[in-house]
């Protein structure tokens, strides 16, 4: 495919940062709702996990790009009487901008089908009666918990040892039947789509396949700026001929431009409204669960750093620790630490921090200076640097003055 444009490996790194709002003046002088929209539509999906180490990965993306935000101003757009999010599976667990439930609604279709997600689907062909009769329970008595349904035969470890009425609720939810209403503490509270949704959004057209997906890679491209085939496709982890079909579209339409990026070795596709700055001035620590950095191959050629989870990796064999949060420090990532809210003795907890190669003479000052904003977002009083990783002892000595 000719190319028609070439781009540079720091131009790429800017428009990525720019598209993913990290060359925005970031710090609001009360950063709220208004802020939050802007921020979750840009970037089209949020990773929902449960670990909360530090703090439930989907209330860092908006720290990341807008500073000490409430973390309430979420929970209201995602789970409140008048929310502007739904959830469901974008990347992985998602919350998803509420106007994109229609572009959803073929995967959906697709679970139901039995198409995906292999034992769950198996289950559904399995117990479809029983499945059936769950939904008419949720139609007759209204939202309801995975701990309304508890109760019946579990298997080996893993999702299989949910309970039957669990594993009904969950094929319900991929299906598109039930969707998450609100969420008390990090447990779903399930109800009746048409009931939990506004019917604006319920009885809206739903699109073909193709459209759909051609939507979601356009969606994909804006929220990334500059990408590869294989970025686009993981953005909402697209089904490959599809996805390449929906790229070769948009590329006759002019509505991504091919291009040759600087050590890539594959294409990059630009998308129009991207925007090239000079310069990027950011500070932000990062979730591991970022979309900025969760497609590690991507991170690795935007930064040129290896990017892994380390999480389910033994302790004896981690090289950074086991809830890592990149800095991200102007146009690079300067350091990573291995972070932990002791809530007990109101402390953010360094464990681990470790410097990258393109560290700069002022990385353990400006990552202080970071530590102390998200201590002070998560209501903990303090940061204490435990002394592990090259970076430690600069470290510990930044905060010493703060």
């Amino acid at each position: 495919m000719k190319t028609t444009h070439d781009l540079s490996a720091a131009q790429a790194r800017r428009i990525a940062l720019a598209a993913q709002g990290f060359a925005d003046s970031r710090r609001h002088e009360a950063p709220g709702a208004r802020h939050f929209r802007k921020t979750a539509d840009r970037l089209g999906v949020i990773q929902i996990d449960s670990v909360n180490v530090v703090t439930r990965t989907h209330y860092l993306p908006a720290f990341s790009r807008l500073g000490d935000y409430p973390r309430e101003v979420l929970e209201a757009e995602a789970w409140g009487r008048k929310r502007s999010m739904f959830e469901y599976w974008g990347h992985e667990a998602s919350l998803l901008p509420m106007d994109m439930q229609p572009l959803f609604r073929w995967r959906m279709a697709r679970a139901e089908a039995g198409e995906q997600w292999g034992g769950l689907a198996r289950f559904g062909r399995e117990k479809r009666a029983y499945i059936d009769s769950i939904l008419a329970e949720i139609e007759q008595r209204g939202p309801v918990t995975g701990g309304d349904f508890a109760a019946g035969p579990r298997g080996q470890p893993g999702w299989w040892s949910w309970s039957d009425g669990k594993r009904a609720l969950e094929w319900l939810f991929w299906a598109g039947h039930v969707t998450t209403k609100t969420r008390r503490g990090f447990e779903r509270v399930y109800d009746l789509t048409e009931r939990a949704l506004p019917a604006a959004i319920v009885n809206g057209p739903t699109p073909e396949e193709h459209d759909a997906i051609r939507e979601l890679v356009r969606r994909s491209a804006l929220a990334m700026g500059v990408a590869t085939e294989a970025d686009l496709r993981d953005y909402f982890r697209l089904p490959l001929e599809q996805a390449r079909r929906a790229v070769g579209e948009l590329v006759e339409a002019g509505e991504l431009t091919p291009v040759s990026v600087e050590g890539w070795s594959k294409p990059g596709y630009l998308h129009p409204a991207a925007k090239v700055p000079r310069k990027v001035e950011a500070h932000a620590l990062l979730s591991p669960f970022d979309n900025l950095i969760w497609f590690r191959d991507r991170a690795e050629r935007l930064f040129d750093v290896k990017i892994r989870l380390e999480i389910y990796t033994p302790a004896e064999k981690r090289l950074h620790g086991y809830y890592v949060l990149p800095f991200l420090q102007g146009e690079t990532v300067t350091a990573r630490v291995d972070l932990k809210s002791d809530r007990q003795a109101r402390t953010l907890l360094v464990q681990a921090a470790h410097a990258e190669p393109d560290a700069r003479r002022d990385t353990a000052e400006a990552l202080a200076i970071e530590l102390n904003r998200m201590a002070g977002w998560l209501g903990l009083e303090r940061v204490h640097a435990a002394g592990k990783g090259d970076l430690a002892a600069p470290l510990e000595q930044a905060l010493s003055k703060m």
